[in-house]
């Protein structure tokens, strides 16, 4: 079983959740839909999305 955790700044439920599955890789599921498909990431994916997120790579204007 994956244990997620959710960011403190989360709210009105538009949030994601962040684990590590039995292999290894970052789990990523929407708070809103968790039985549905999450998203899987190796550690090196996992560190290029989230250099992308804080380079403003996905903040459409």
């Amino acid at each position: 079983m994956i244990e997620f955790k959710i960011s403190s700044y989360c709210n009105f439920g538009g949030c994601v959740e962040v684990g590590r599955s039995p292999e290894g890789r970052v789990v990523v599921r929407d708070t809103k839909n968790r039985a549905q498909e999450a998203l899987t990431f190796t550690d090196e994916e996992w560190v290029a999305f989230v250099a992308g997120v804080k380079a403003g790579e996905f903040d459409f204007a």
